[in-house]
């Protein structure tokens, strides 16, 4: 559960979320990503670091910038956390006796 809390967490702040938005569209520059959110360097690379940690987001260096895309397999298993919270309510903490 820390995992997903953790992931959570990441997501709970507008900046990160409007970065996900971004790289809904696929791989973005970092560069872009400044543009878009008219943000420092500094700031970009701090958002990135705490999504990157939580599993969210990959990169890649190209150059002197680092590509980013969003980890569709850690969305995936976000996804059937909520999936399984909403179908299998006979499985969740509140129904342990």
């Amino acid at each position: 559960m820390k995992e997903k809390a953790d992931i959570f967490k990441a997501l709970g702040d507008e900046t990160r979320l409007t970065i996900i938005d971004m790289l809904s569209c696929g791989e973005i520059c970092a560069c872009k990503i400044i543009e878009g959110l008219n943000l420092s360097q500094p700031t970009i690379s701090h958002h990135m670091k705490v999504l990157q940690q939580v599993g969210l987001v990959k990169a890649r260096k190209d150059g002197r910038w680092m590509h980013y895309s969003i980890n569709k397999e850690k969305v995936e298993e976000i996804k059937e956390f909520i999936t399984y919270m909403e179908k299998f309510e006979e499985n969740l903490y509140c129904n342990i006796k």
